[in-house]
């Protein structure tokens, strides 16, 4: 079979190991197509950070060996291109943070689902970026700059996995992995039109900067369903540097069983966040998506409020104080000032109000909990608009949401909440595009508590009747 670079640029995993064996292509032509494409594209998006071609390449011709001495022995993402955010530790790698203090660190040890990437033979051909410390919604940095959406540079591609999911939708990588503590592999999901998944806390061992962190995930960021699954086989299972790590490892098929039957519910707002017009059109065209499968698909309040916002940021805040505290008499005047002023909130917080985090959590899971006992899935908005512009600003006062006006940091994204919830799963799925700005929209799939399955069932089972694959940006 002929390929095109355009064809190579978005062919996925799944597709890709199925003609490595096939001997129909080559792991050095994918990586060649994506070192092109990089090279074309890369500089407008400014979504990587660092870069390891003549490596990669090396390691593809070593994959390709493999696949003609012998097929058998090749490993599950043998000669797989995949981008690393540069947020997750990479031995002996610079990783920055996306910060200023970090621009010449070298980690001594890889974050444990890197490793299990790279032992599974997945090639790590590039970093990419995110903003200072992962702590926004859109991708910017004092140190790299601004991360632009290939669908419309004048918009952010999302955060704080920004980087990955620009990368993935223009083409230059095959896969990429995320990190989700606010919603960083969902957001980039949703703002550039891919698939992003949020495992339950535990399915995916932590690395050991942020131990018991529970707001805070590695996932993969795919252009399929399917190769999500593949990396999730690969990432998750117990690990000794996370003693959360769950020890029941859970295997995802290839193939999944009809969804007919399945009880849906579908909350638009959360019960608070405001929600644009064209981003209700689109979740509700891909929720009725569903009624076509078989499905049963009812709106429902999900009571949530603004309290919810609350808890998380005075855990995230209090994570800053933490972590980047002892930052701030060498870095102040060298970091982004929102996160010198999240570092200082953080230092105010009390231990009961630290503590009443955990009573939200509850509070939230038991009005969740009601919900998925009478239906099986939970569906909402990713983010309340398609994106904000490239350079929007955490502080904007002026910002608003059908007129009215919302918090700039958080007010305009719906992942958070389900962090502060983290046993439940959630993906987020593309829905269609914005008629003004041409940015995609995106819809959660939420699942009960650690059922990773009735998730990547429906999400299967979605992108077969609303597949979302053939659409491209024009860069």
């Amino acid at each position: 079979m002929e390929y095109t670079d355009s064809d190579l640029c978005y062919i996925t995993a799944t597709e890709a190991l199925s003609a490595f064996r096939a001997r129909t292509l080559s792991p050095v032509e994918l990586m060649q197509a994506l070192i092109k494409r990089t090279e074309e594209v890369g500089e407008r998006l400014n979504c990587l950070t660092y870069n390891y071609f003549e490596r990669a390449l090396e390691q593809a011709r070593e994959a390709e060996s493999v696949y003609a001495r012998n097929p058998d022995e090749t490993r599950p993402l043998e000669g797989v291109p995949c981008a690393i955010k540069d947020y997750h530790p990479v031995a002996g790698e610079i990783t920055t943070y996306g910060s200023k203090a970090f621009a010449d660190f070298r980690p001594e040890r890889s974050a444990p689902t890197v490793e299990r990437l790279s032992e599974a033979g997945a090639i790590i051909h590039c970093r990419t970026t995110t903003p200072e410390h992962g702590h926004a919604a859109v991708t910017r940095s004092l140190l790299w700059g601004i991360t632009r959406n290939p669908w419309n540079t004048e918009f952010s591609p999302g955060g704080s996995s920004g980087g990955a999911g620009a990368a993935l939708a223009a083409g230059m990588t095959t896969i990429a992995d995320g990190t989700d503590g606010g919603g960083s592999i969902r957001i980039p999901a949703s703002a550039c039109g891919i698939f992003g998944y949020k495992p339950p806390f535990g399915r995916n061992p932590l690395d050991r900067e942020h131990p018991s962190e529970m707001v805070l995930h590695y996932g993969p960021m795919t252009r399929s369903v399917a190769d999500a699954a593949l990396m999730q086989n690969v990432m998750s299972g117990q690990h000794p540097a996370d003693i959360h790590s769950l020890r029941d490892k859970i295997t995802l098929p290839t193939e999944f069983e009809p969804l007919s039957g399945r009880r849906i519910a579908l909350s638009m707002d959360l019960g608070y966040v405001e929600i644009s017009e064209e981003v209700q059109q689109n979740t509700r065209r891909a929720a009725a998506v569903f009624e076509t499968l078989g499905c049963t698909v009812d709106e429902v309040d999900l009571g949530w409020d603004y309290g919810v916002l609350d808890a998380w940021l005075v855990n995230w805040e209090g994570l800053f104080w933490a972590l980047a505290g002892d930052q701030l008499p060498r870095w102040r005047f060298e970091m982004d000032p929102f996160v010198v002023k999240l570092i200082e909130r953080g230092s105010t917080h009390t231990v009961d109000r630290f503590y009443g985090v955990h009573r939200v959590r509850y509070q939230m899971y038991q009005k969740i909990g009601k919900v998925f006992e009478d239906y099986d899935l939970v569906l909402c908005p990713t983010l309340a608009v398609p994106s904000v512009a490239a350079c929007h600003d955490n502080e904007d006062k002026t910002f608003t949401i059908n007129g009215k006006h919302v918090d700039p940091y958080l007010g305009w994204v719906l992942t958070y909440p389900f962090n502060l919830v983290s046993p439940l799963p959630v993906a987020s799925v593309p829905t269609g595009f914005s008629p003004t700005s041409g940015v995609p929209t995106g819809m959660q799939i939420i699942g009960p508590a650690f059922d990773d399955l009735s998730v990547f069932t429906a999400a299967a089972a979605y992108e077969g009747a609303a597949p979302w694959r053939q659409h491209r940006p024009t860069l």
